[in-house]
């Protein structure tokens, strides 16, 4: 007999904040993470990766310490602390033993609220990030990405590269770099998640001091999300051997009711390696491609089904031909009994791995927080996804799966296309 698995999840207050709190003293570790929403999509489309350069120089030097002096803080009390801009949000993570908590918070808030933005860690972050930019588009993987999010989502910041591109990152003013953190770092609309060996009464004397000094109010809201924009194969020459594809389709809001039972569904399909049908159809049996997968991308509180493939150029029509038709095949018969069984244990069995350290426990819990679940989701999973039944999940399969609108993008020379 299985053991229910339960979270003892703590909410912590602190004048208007408030985090979410495991407490762990098994090894004398505390992770932190906490995060806003706005994110790239506040980044005006010239200034576009301005937010995601802020991040990176935010531990490049802050207050009375230069980016050496800052490295050698973190280093020296084995400090974790980094920043994350992504497309519809922002984040700051930490992580130090114990007793380097206080230090810990100390270079965080500096980081936050005193950022040098040195003439020169800006000229070496920006080369760095025209760098990245530049080798993303000499990829097939990277060039595939971009044009699949940007014939989707073609007027609007989804659309875009969260690092911007070379042409925005080489022009863009140092004024912008410091406009999107002023607007994107705020005392209010914080989210935060806390895990280890930390009491609910330490944390709430924390959580004051990592934010104090930030500006009053809570960053913008970002224009609101339009439908996915379903559109013909985008093909984009790569002279190589190989096509990297990129393919996906509208999926449901992160608040749908059948969130989950559509977790299972593509699990089934596309996210179960060798025992996905997708595997077995286009590998297996047919030996098209090495591997090949989907799942549920979230952003903006919408969930998409965004999934990849590499096969010979002569093979791309066949490969997504066979793709097509498995997911045909879902959307009018849903999955077997079986196959949800087998997804389920998997699926519950599985749980316990996401709370193995801290880091991973806090970067949980501010998900939850994020997709605004209740404290007690997880508790709850492993019972309603037992609750699933054949029947549920081919409605919501032939509700969900569309196959006349799963829409591809693809960097080589594809053939049969």
């Amino acid at each position: 007999m299985n053991t229910p698995f339960r979270l003892d999840i703590q909410t912590v207050t602190a004048g208007p904040l408030t985090a979410w709190l495991i407490e762990d003293h098994s090894v004398p570790v505390v992770s932190l993470a906490w995060g806003w929403g706005g994110g790239a999509a506040l980044d005006a489309p010239d200034h576009a990766g301005a937010l995601a350069l802020g991040a990176a120089l935010l531990t490049d030097g802050a207050g009375e310490l230069d980016n050496v002096g800052f490295a050698d803080a973190l280093r020296d009390n084995a400090i974790g602390l980094g920043f994350d801009a992504q497309r519809d949000g922002f984040e700051g993570s930490l992580r130090a033993l114990l007793p380097a908590l206080p230090e810990a918070v100390r270079l965080a808030n500096l980081a936050m609220t005193a950022p040098r933005l040195a003439p020169d860690s800006v000229a070496r972050m920006r080369a760095r990030a025209v760098a990245g930019a530049r080798s993303q588009l000499e990829t097939p993987r990277g060039q595939v990405g971009r044009a699949f999010w940007a014939a989707a989502y073609p007027n609007h910041p989804a659309g875009r590269p969260t690092g911007g591109t070379v042409e925005t990152l080489s022009t863009l003013p140092e004024q912008a770099i410091r406009d999107a953190l002023a607007r994107q770092l705020r005392a209010g609309g914080v989210l935060v998640a806390a895990s280890g060996a930390i009491t609910a009464a330490d944390l709430a004397a924390l959580l004051p001091r990592l934010f104090a000094g930030l500006p009053e109010g809570a960053p913008a809201t970002p224009p609101p999300l339009p439908d996915f924009v379903p559109f013909a194969p985008r093909i984009i020459d790569v002279p190589a051997p190989q096509s990297a594809i990129q393919f996906g389709q509208p999926g449901l809001a992160v608040s749908d009711p059948d969130w989950e039972a559509f977790q299972v569904v593509l699990r089934i399909l596309a996210g179960g390696g060798f025992s996905s049908r997708l595997m077995e159809a286009v590998r297996v049996q047919r030996g098209l491609t090495y591997g090949i997968g989907a799942g549920l991308d979230t952003l903006f509180g919408q969930g998409f089904v965004v999934g990849s493939s590499a096969t010979d150029n002569a093979k791309v029509g066949e490969a997504m031909a066979v793709t097509r038709a498995e997911w045909a095949r879902m959307a009018a018969e849903g999955p077997t009994a079986e196959e949800l069984d087998d997804a389920v244990a998997f699926l519950t069995g599985n749980l316990p791995l996401q709370f193995t350290d801290s880091r991973r426990i806090a970067g949980t819990l501010l998900a939850l927080r994020r997709n605004n679940r209740p404290i007690d989701w997880l508790d709850r999973r492993s019972e309603r996804l037992r609750a699933l039944t054949v029947e549920g999940l081919r409605g919501v399969a032939g509700r969900l799966l569309k196959p006349e609108a799963l829409s591809v993008a693809i960097a080589g020379r594809p053939e049969g296309v």
